[in-house]
């Protein structure tokens, strides 16, 4: 089945893989306007901002979509980049992991007493 949100979904992954992955800025430019609206207070406005930003990180950090659910033209994803630390199970207060259904390792991690 070919919806309308199946092809929104599709189009948000690809703008997600051609920014954050592929770090193709030209071809991302067609997926964020020039007056794309940001509203993290952590991050310059605008698509330069978010572009700026991902040019200050690592090579090796990689965005991993996780959820995404549409509806009509509202897409969202709930993901994580590689490399970011998530709690381990002795550091979550809810005892569930961020992602999927397991916990990450940090073979060089102490955890908590």
């Amino acid at each position: 089945m070919n919806t309308r949100a199946a092809q929104n979904k599709r189009l948000v992954l690809e703008a997600f893989d051609t920014l954050f992955n592929k770090r193709d800025y030209a071809s991302a430019e067609k997926f964020w306007s020039p007056h794309y609206i940001q509203h993290s207070a952590h991050i310059e406005p605008g698509r330069d901002g978010l572009f700026n930003l991902v040019r200050t990180l690592p090579p090796t950090l990689k965005y991993e979509p996780g959820t995404i659910v549409a509806d009509g033209d509202f897409v969202i994803v709930h993901g994580r980049f590689s490399e970011q630390d998530e709690a381990t199970r002795e550091e979550s207060k809810s005892k569930a992991p961020m992602f999927g259904t397991s916990f990450p390792r940090y073979p060089d991690r102490v955890s908590p007493a």
